[in-house]
């Protein structure tokens, strides 16, 4: 009868200590998957800072760099330079217009 009463208590024990230690243990798992994401996205965006880091210094080094970055984004011409442009309606042959660099 004095096993069976120890083997009771032992049983409360351990279900009190899993009531009380459970909750903290979800939440720390919780924790660190959290803690595991926000370093793959600081590593991301470290290697996303390097990336523009090296574009800032092509920019500021590299004047062929500059004049590619210039053209793509403002649509500057040199002289004598033609425009492509497909239409979308199709209209003409092969629905390709030609533009001359004044006449964007």
């Amino acid at each position: 009868m004095e096993r069976k009463k120890v083997i009771l208590y032992f049983l409360a024990v351990v279900l009190i200590l899993v009531a009380v230690f459970l909750p903290g243990f979800s939440e720390l798992q919780k924790l660190r998957e959290e803690n595991d994401d926000l370093k793959k996205r600081i590593k991301m965006l470290e290697e996303h800072n390097d990336a523009l880091k090296e574009e800032i210094q092509k920019l500021h080094e590299d004047p062929a760099y500059q004049e590619l970055k210039a053209r793509q984004k403002f649509g500057i011409l040199k002289e004598g330079e033609y425009i492509y442009k497909k239409s979308e309606s199709g209209a003409g042959e092969g629905g390709a217009g030609v533009a001359p660099a004044g006449n964007k």
